[in-house]
């Protein structure tokens, strides 16, 4: 069904205050205070927001994500077949899911939202792919009745024909470009860079002149030139002296106190990116901060998995898991392989957990991403061990678990 065509206005007091109208109200198509023009595309140029791009979309898109099905015993069970598996494991026609994900990652980090066309295998068929739509051709807002109202190039449509993920946002219906939040500083970023070439490209940086009293030629200055470079490089020429006839004098030049602060400030960008997107800084590859590797690099990479990274997934657990809730399943990612520490740790940990029954031989063998083995699954607990309150554990074994071998 198309609706009418949704008009929002800022002065309307009917028309919620959507994202899209923030971001016009703030001036997000209008050049920032240091001149730049600053747009999801135009900031990609920052080469801290380029990197923090792929690094969020890249990890997101390579991680496994799984379909499961509750059980009536409180446990869960994946699903490797039907509807809701395919839309999941291969959610369009050409991209493979590792590149759908990554436009949907990437356009939620620059514009705040990410947009795909529903698409039916047939007229009447279930929803089986879903196609991306450019997310600077798309405008959000309500209809009177509260649904959502997605317009694309002027023309209208609803929730039944666009599957949208939002960011996070101020009003409920779509999400905030960071980009345009954090306008002001990506824009520093990017003028930084212009003058930064500029700088280098006008000759400012060249470390000295010759000058004489004389009228000279070209091809006489040239000479003169070719001379000083002859006599002054190389190793052999340092710290020696040099002779010049006919008046000549040189005169040294140093890059001037300002642009070398200026130059120094430029890393203080990457900090204001890494910041913005929730990036440790040298996941950036700013380095020049860090103290340590090996365990403080470490764990500042599991900080990032739990505190950046994983409220990512949660809003996107949830959005796939009501694409796909008719099915009666829900979408889980894997976050297993990120949070792991070294070989030793891992040991001590899967032998820990191991020996009390919690895991399993293939329960930790799934956690490697390792194949499972015949008789994997059967727990084990110490002899030493029984019922607690019981007068001798080894005459008194857990009758609650029959199935359970036991170990000496």
């Amino acid at each position: 069904m198309i609706l009418p065509r949704v008009k929002a206005s800022i002065e309307s007091p009917t028309v919620p205050l959507t994202a899209d109208n923030l971001m016009t109200l703030i001036g997000g198509d209008k050049p920032v205070s240091s001149g730049a023009v600053v747009t999801p595309r135009s900031s990609l140029g920052v080469s801290a927001v380029w990197r923090a791009v792929n690094l969020l979309s890249g990890t997101i898109a390579s991680l496994p994500l799984h379909v499961y099905r509750p059980r009536p015993d409180g446990g869960r069970e994946r699903v490797l077949s039907g509807r809701a598996y395919g839309l999941v494991d291969d959610p369009h026609r050409d991209l493979t899911r590792f590149e759908w994900w990554e436009f949907a990652i990437a356009s939620m980090l620059l514009w705040g939202n990410a947009y795909f066309w529903r698409r039916n295998a047939s007229r009447l068929g279930p929803l089986a792919w879903l196609d991306p739509i450019d997310p600077s051709r798309v405008k959000v807002g309500r209809a009177s009745d509260g649904t959502k109202v997605f317009t694309v190039n002027d023309v209208p449509y609803t929730e039944d024909e666009i599957f949208h993920l939002p960011g996070f946002g101020y009003d409920g219906t779509s999400g905030l470009s960071p980009i345009t939040i954090a306008r002001q500083g990506i824009g520093l970023a990017l003028s930084s860079e212009e003058y930064a070439a500029r700088l280098f490209g006008s000759g400012s940086l060249a470390t000295g002149i010759l000058q004489t009293d004389q009228r000279l030629t070209q091809e006489q200055a040239d000479t003169i030139q070719s001379r000083w470079a002859a006599k002054r490089s190389g190793l052999g020429s340092a710290h020696g002296t040099i002779v010049l006839d006919n008046g000549a004098k040189f005169f040294q030049l140093t890059i001037p106190p300002v642009d070398a602060q200026f130059l120094e400030s430029r890393s203080f960008q990457v900090s204001e990116v890494a910041r913005m997107f929730g990036i440790p800084p040298h996941m950036l590859m700013d380095t020049e901060k860090s103290t340590s590797w090996g365990t403080g690099i470490e764990q500042q990479s599991i900080v990032w998995v739990v505190y950046t990274l994983r409220p990512w997934l949660s809003r996107l657990e949830q959005r796939i898991t009501r694409l796909i809730k008719p099915q009666s399943v829900y979408a889980r990612w894997s976050v297993e392989g990120l949070l792991r520490g070294d070989s030793a740790q891992r040991s001590a940990f899967y032998q820990a957990l191991w020996g009390i029954g919690v895991l399993s031989t293939n329960e930790v063998r799934a956690l490697e991403d390792m194949e499972p083995v015949e008789g994997g699954d059967v727990r084990y607990r110490p002899l030493n061990m029984g019922v607690l309150g019981t007068a001798d554990a080894a005459d008194n074994p857990d009758p609650a678990t029959p199935q359970e071998a036991t170990s000496a």
